[in-house]
């Protein structure tokens, strides 16, 4: 009579290299075609500041990068929390070929992009070919005053740039110095 039903034991696939919370929400925007946790940041423009008008974007770098906003210490922590989120959901979207959901986390991360996050989003966005996330970053670092750069520099992420993706910091020198020109 099993043969005809099937095993008797039940099927269970393990998902190991994802946290549970994106699996969560991943599997929330399959269904729902929306993530709650990503919709209370407003998100009801789809259009991407990384690769909208070059003046949209010089503007929205310009408020980032002039802004000094005083930040607790937990604010700190959740805006981290928030950025490992966004950047683990945005690899499980590029695995899964989820285009919208990509489009959205690509979004969400350019929005949060700061002197502290700035190369780890960078990295991933050379690491999964987002070229419109990869020169927002680039654009944003570019418009830095030169103590935020050094601050930059110092940044875990800058080393891992700069040892994995050699070609992003030949891109930027080359900005930086089509700049100089100008």
């Amino acid at each position: 009579m099993a043969q005809l039903f099937g095993t008797a034991t039940p099927s269970v696939i393990q998902i190991t290299d994802m946290e549970a919370k994106v699996f969560r929400a991943l599997l929330c925007f399959i269904y729902t075609d929306s993530c709650p946790e990503m919709e209370k940041n407003s998100m009801e423009d789809d259009e991407m500041p990384g690769v909208a008008e070059q003046g949209q974007v010089e503007e929205v770098l310009e408020d980032k990068t002039s802004e000094v906003v005083e930040q607790t210490q937990e604010e700190a922590v959740e805006d981290e929390i928030l950025l490992q989120w966004l950047q683990d959901l945005f690899v499980a979207a590029d695995r899964y070929n989820l285009q919208r959901l990509k489009f959205i986390c690509e979004k969400q991360l350019f929005e949060h992009v700061g002197v502290s996050s700035v190369a780890s989003t960078l990295a991933l966005a050379e690491q999964h070919h987002c070229h419109g996330l990869k020169a927002a970053c680039l654009k944003f670092i570019q418009v830095l005053s030169p103590s935020r750069l050094q601050t930059l520099m110092a940044t875990d992420g800058w080393g891992h740039i700069a040892t994995t993706y050699p070609s992003v910091l030949y891109e930027l020198i080359a900005i930086l110095a089509s700049n100089q020109r100008k």
